[in-house]
């Protein structure tokens, strides 16, 4: 798991019109909101941040360097202007290194499946799974190999081999991705199509 560091410094002043201030010198106001529920305001570069966050998802852990203290957190909320996209205010969320937690982590399928060679469909009807870890165990995502899916097969969050330190809180049943034969479906509506006009034909 990569490790994104950002360095912040302490928002003493408060209030809509210091996080214009901040805003003009290209820097993003931000809170940091602890476990037990106490908050600390931030004050973070906008470049280092907007580029620190490219691709990350909610299961990707940062490490705040907060003017001699670190912080491991997520990033939990992110507030944008609604005419040219740039970020005005980060919410995170901090993490214990010994504490466990629970995250969702999204699901990337690798590989191209004989079923869909075949003239299958592939259906991904999971993009996500919920896992409880300590942080130092926490994927930032959960990699699946569909290449040997065959056609009216699927893949269950049961059939994951995530290892001992990770505990699955989704449904184990829950369907990640499967294949559809395609052609014989097709051929099957076609064959109920020709033959339902002969059968209305008949009862006549």
């Amino acid at each position: 798991m990569r490790q994104i560091v950002l360095a912040a410094k302490n928002r003493q002043n408060k209030g809509s019109g210091e996080a214009r201030r901040l805003r003009r010198r290209g820097r993003i106001p931000g809170v940091l909101y602890g476990r037990s529920g106490e908050a600390v305001s931030l004050d973070l570069d906008a470049l280092e941040f907007k580029n620190g966050i490219k691709n990350i998802s909610e299961s990707t852990l940062v490490k705040i360097d907060l003017e001699g203290k670190s912080y491991e957190a997520f990033v939990k909320d992110t507030q944008r202007n609604i005419m040219d996209g740039t970020i005005i205010h980060v919410d995170f969320y901090e993490v214990e290194s010994g504490v466990a937690v629970r995250a969702k982590v999204s699901i990337h399928l690798q590989g191209n499946s004989v079923g869909v060679r075949e003239g299958g469909v592939l259906e991904v009807p999971l993009h996500e799974i919920e896992i409880e870890c300590f942080p130092k165990d926490l994927p930032e995502r959960i990699n699946v190999d569909i290449s040997d899916l065959k056609a009216n097969q699927s893949i269950h969050v049961r059939d994951l081999n995530l290892g001992e330190a990770i505990r699955v809180i989704s449904g184990l049943d829950q369907v990640i991705a499967l294949v559809k034969f395609a052609k014989e479906e097709t051929a099957a509506a076609t064959e109920e199509a020709a033959a339902g006009p002969a059968e209305v034909e008949a009862k006549t």
